[in-house]
């Protein structure tokens, strides 16, 4: 047979040893002013025969007695039984404690986590301008971003190599061999197209071009000396070489100038039909796939994961041995412009609250049944007797000012109608 096993009891956070030394003190005074009372009621008792007028201290002292000792009665009923008799209806609280922490619960989830209510109180915080001052204070934005840099830093120690660089692997490779390139490719290059970009491209490959013809009309006159026949004279190799450099920067003048030459034309012709291929020709992208596949293949991009790794954990590193005289790093200055670009934008703070009360409401609905559910769990596991005493010690004492005033008013109630009886 299995056997059942025990739930262990919820410990009870230990109260202040004060609170126990007020109620027993509150208890005495109670506990004093009934037998009090209870003497005076039997020395009047005795002696009214003798003093006709102490029947007025008896019904004031009896009737201050029977208040006491109800209220006495009553509150010691909620703890447990009065004088240890099981009369029923008595120690309610440790009879009742599931009851009590069910219903616990839910007034805590009906009262204190409705939507109305945090949303009333989180309208009047201000939540975003405290935390903007806050973080816009440069030492609090040094300590946010130590301790971040601190846990990260300790957690990438924690974090095995292997397994972090084939996490990165999977992101990054994998997600670009389910990404056709030629396509994205084609895209990329629509959009340098677009309002005529390219050209100002091509002015700049032109210009570039331009240059370079300059800069190495030396090398140009060299290769045409050495291409050309070896009886041919070095004035006609010259003559050659300065028909072909000027020809050239004659074109490239006039194409730079011309914003209709039909270079420009054939550049754009050109163009538009190789973005057109990205995106639709199956050969194009295939080639396109077979060099991404090569490239994601190739040594240097397997190294790519442990580079970008071996980095991180570096500059977390770094970043964490900074000391505190050190200048703002990169996390601390933007933590400081992000508080003083709330604080400067009340559109923008705005905003931010109402992130913030969204969030907040969210995770209230989310949560507050498994709130209520833990506060009925958490007092359904106390011990009955400790649950009985914590209580005691929270309301006890107001509870004995009951028991005195409910002895005060009973004699003052008694003198009334003792009085009445008498002169009416």
């Amino acid at each position: 047979m299995t056997p059942v096993p025990v739930v262990p009891r919820v410990p009870i956070h230990k109260e202040d040893p004060n609170k126990q030394i007020q109620l027993d003190r509150m208890k005495r005074r109670a506990t004093g002013l009934l037998i009090g009372a209870t003497v005076l009621f039997i020395v009047s008792l005795l002696l009214e025969r003798q003093f006709p007028w102490l029947g007025f201290v008896r019904a004031t002292a009896e009737a201050a007695m029977v208040g006491g000792l109800a209220d006495w009665f009553a509150i010691t009923a909620l703890f447990r039984h009065p004088l240890g008799i099981p009369i029923p209806h008595t120690a309610i609280i440790p009879s009742r404690k599931d009851r009590i922490g069910r219903s616990l619960g839910g007034f805590v989830q009906n009262n204190f986590l409705s939507r109305e209510v945090i949303a009333a109180r989180l309208h009047g915080l201000r939540i975003a301008e405290r935390i903007a001052k806050w973080i816009s204070d440069p030492d609090n934005s040094r300590r946010i971003s130590h301790h971040v840099a601190s846990g990260l830093a300790g957690t990438a120690q924690v974090l095995r190599d292997e397994d972090v660089q084939a996490m990165i692997d999977r992101a990054v490779v994998t997600r670009v061999r389910k990404t056709q390139v030629a396509p994205v490719l084609g895209n990329v290059l629509s959009l340098l197209t677009a309002d005529n970009r390219h050209q100002e491209l091509l002015d700049e490959a032109l210009r570039l071009i331009t240059e370079g013809v300059s800069r190495n009309e030396e090398l140009i006159r060299q290769r045409i000396r050495e291409e050309s026949p070896w009886w041919l004279p070095e004035a006609v190799d010259d003559r050659i070489h300065d028909k072909v450099v000027a020809a050239i920067e004659n074109t490239l003048r006039q194409v730079a100038a011309d914003p209709g030459h039909p270079l420009r034309e054939r550049f754009d012709r050109a163009l538009t039909g190789f973005i057109e291929k990205l995106r639709t020709s199956p050969e194009v992208i295939a080639r396109a796939e077979a060099i991404k596949e090569d490239m994601l293949g190739n040594p240097a991009v397997r190294q790519f994961s442990a580079t970008i790794w071996g980095d991180a954990k570096e500059a977390l590193a770094r970043y964490a041995d900074r000391k505190e005289t050190d200048p703002p790093g990169a996390v601390e200055q933007g933590l400081m412009k992000l508080g003083t670009a709330v604080l400067s934008d009340a559109e923008l703070m705005a905003k931010v609250d109402h992130w913030i009360l969204d969030a907040v409401l969210y995770a209230v609905d989310q949560f507050r049944g498994e709130v209520a559910q833990l506060i009925s769990y958490t007092v359904g596991q106390w011990d009955a007797e400790e649950t009985s005493k914590k209580i005691e010690l929270q309301i006890g004492k107001d509870l004995q000012f009951v028991r005195i005033n409910g002895t005060l008013v009973g004699g003052l109630v008694g003198l009334l109608l003792y009085s009445i009886s008498k002169f009416f």
